[in-house]
């Protein structure tokens, strides 16, 4: 199926990124949908618990006014909302089978194309910093560890592991 993949080094030029922003407005007209394919989905009892506890996240992540871009920013303030929530469904899709996602969006178009898009322009369009924060792949410490480090204060739970210049996104395993 498709494939999205984003460059960290490609910048677009005035005139593309026009485009692009034009693209994502229309995007952003979904986020309504987003959030009931995501509610539909934690009902879904063929996602696994933790895409389901991923899917809470976003859910609470897009209904916060305060994140990474506060929602009071017009535009770029919904940007990082809807990419997080294509993030969500693009794992997802690679963990289980995209017809799971496909059965439960209401919306109009394909889901799966749709967040393959959003994956690809959002990264463009928002500051790096916020996408290197909702890209990252993470290592989260063990359960003995975690305690141990909550009341000591010393040890890390969550460590980045570094990415290759380019972030592939893949519609399917």
């Amino acid at each position: 199926m498709a494939k999205a993949q984003t460059a960290k080094t490609i910048k677009p030029t005035r005139k593309e990124k026009s485009e692009l922003k034009s693209r994502m407005s229309n995007f952003l007209m979904f986020i309504p949908n987003f959030l009931k394919l995501l509610g539909k989905l934690l009902a879904d009892s063929r996602v696994p618990l933790a895409e389901k506890a991923l899917f809470a996240g976003a859910i609470f992540y897009v209904i916060m006014p305060l994140d990474f871009i506060p929602d009071v920013l017009p535009f770029i303030g919904q940007v990082d909302d809807v990419y997080l929530v294509a993030l969500t469904l693009l794992r997802l899709i690679n963990r289980t089978d995209e017809t799971v996602v496909r059965e439960n969006w209401a919306g109009g178009g394909d889901i799966v194309s749709l967040a393959n898009s959003i994956a690809n322009i959002a990264p463009m369009l928002l500051p790096k910093r916020v996408t290197k924060v909702l890209t990252s792949e993470v290592e989260l410490a063990s359960a003995g560890k975690a305690i141990k480090a909550l009341t000591k204060k010393k040890e890390v739970l969550v460590k980045e592991i570094p990415q290759e210049e380019m972030l592939k996104i893949d519609s399917r395993p």
